[in-house]
C-alpha cells in the first residue's frame, strides 16, 4: 500500500482538518491505516519506518486516548518522540504559542501535533513552521484524526461508508468529532444527521447537508450508526438543557431507543463516556458497540498520518 501512496503522491505538509480533504486523500490514509494495523497485533509492535524522525505531541488540553494513540503511533514507526505538559513548560510563564512553537522548530522536529482551545491555532503554526503540524482538536473547529478512525472503524464493519445513515447525537455545537465526521461521511458517500436538543444545535447546520432531529427515536430511525457526543460539561457554561437527567432522559441511548436503528446498527463514542448521561452501560458495553475498535483504530489511522507526512522509508515500511 505504500508504494501506491508514493506513486499517488501525497503532496500535503500538514493535516489540519478533513474539510480540505478530497476523498481520494481520505482513502488513502483509511487504506494506509489498514497497512499499518496488522503491526499492533504483533510480539513486537515496531518498524523502522519512521527511525530518525522527531515527533512532538503539544496538547493544550486534557486529552487520553489522543494523545497516548500518537506517542504510540510514533514509537510503533521508530521515530523519537517528546510529550511537553504545557503545565510545566513555559507557556506558564507567558510564553505564547507561536513562541513556544518557534523554539520548538530550532530544535528541527519533523512533526509537531497540537491540540489548543482556540480554532485555527494549528493552521497558524502550519504556516510559520517548516515541521509538519497535525490537528489533534482546535477548539470547537476540527479534529480530523478522530473522524478518520471513525470512517476506519465503520468501513471495516460495513465494507463501505457509501450509502450508509450516520446520526450523531448530542452536543454538535461544541464538537469538533461533529464537524470533522460530517464532512468525512458525506465525502466518502454517507448521508448525516445531527440529533439533540435545540440550544444544542447551532443555527444554520443544515449547509452542511445534514438533516437535523430533536426527537431522538425520529433522528435514530434506521440509522447503519449511530454517534453519542459527550456532555462537555467544561464548555458547557450556560443552561443549555435543564439536568444530567432530563439530558439523559430525553437524548441518552438507551436499549429500549435503539430498537429504533437499522438491523445490526453499530454504536459509537469517542469518548471519553459519561456512562449513564449519553449512554447506558448496556449499551456502550453491548454487542452493537464498536468504541473500543475506535480506540484501536486511532493507532493505525495515526501511524497512517505520521507515515503520510514525514515521508516513511520506502521498502522498509512493514518490516
Amino acid at each position: 500500500m505504500s508504494e501506491v501512496a508514493w506513486q499517488k503522491g501525497w503532496w500535503r505538509k500538514d493535516l489540519l482538518s478533513i474539510k480540505e480533504l478530497s476523498r481520494e486523500e481520505i482513502q488513502m490514509i483509511l487504506d494506509t491505516a489498514d497497512s499499518f494495523k496488522e503491526i499492533s497485533t504483533r510480539d513486537i509492535k515496531k518498524v523502522p519506518t519512521l527511525r530518525g524522525k522527531t515527533v512532538i505531541t503539544l496538547f493544550y488540553e486534557p486529552s487520553t486516548r489522543t494523545r497516548t494513540s500518537f506517542e504510540i503511533a510514533a514509537k510503533r514507526l521508530s521515530a523519537d518522540t517528546i510529550n511537553i505538559s504545557v503545565s510545566t513548560s513555559s507557556v506558564v510563564k507567558g510564553e505564547t504559542l507561536l513562541d513556544t512553537a518557534l523554539n520548538l522548530q530550532a530544535m528541527e522536529p519533523d512533526i509537531i501535533v497540537l491540540r489548543h482551545s482556540a480554532a485555527g491555532a494549528p493552521d497558524m503554526l502550519a504556516r510559520a513552521l517548516k515541521a509538519s503540524v497535525i490537528n489533534a482538536g482546535d477548539g470547537f473547529r476540527e479534529h480530523p484524526t478522530q473522524a478518520l478512525l471513525d470512517m476506519m472503524t465503520v468501513r471495516e464493519k460495513k465494507g463501505s461508508l457509501e450509502g450508509l445513515l450516520l446520526a450523531i447525537v448530542g452536543d454538535i455545537a461544541h464538537s469538533r468529532v461533529a464537524r470533522s465526521n460530517i464532512y468525512g461521511f458525506k465525502k466518502m458517500g454517507a448521508r448525516v444527521r445531527v440529533v439533540g436538543p435545540g440550544t444544542l444545535i447551532p443555527r444554520g447546520i443544515e449547509s452542511l447537508g445534514v438533516e437535523v432531529f430533536h426527537d431522538l427515536r425520529e433522528g435514530i430511525r434506521g440509522a447503519d450508526v449511530v454517534m453519542a457526543l459527550r456532555i462537555q460539561r467544561e464548555r458547557l457554561e450556560g443552561a443549555f438543557f435543564p439536568s444530567e437527567r432530563e439530558y439523559a432522559r430525553f437524548f441518552g441511548l438507551s436499549l429500549d431507543v435503539l430498537r429504533e436503528m437499522a438491523p445490526n446498527a453499530l454504536i459509537m463514542h469517542p469518548g471519553p463516556m459519561n456512562r449513564g448521561v449519553e449512554i447506558t452501560p448496556d449499551v456502550a458495553d453491548g454487542p452493537g458497540s464498536v468504541i473500543l475498535e475506535q480506540v484501536t483504530n486511532g493507532v493505525a489511522v495515526r501511524m497512517a498520518v505520521l507515515y503520510l507526512l514525514a515521508g516513511g522509508t520506502r521498502g522498509e515500511d512493514l518490516h
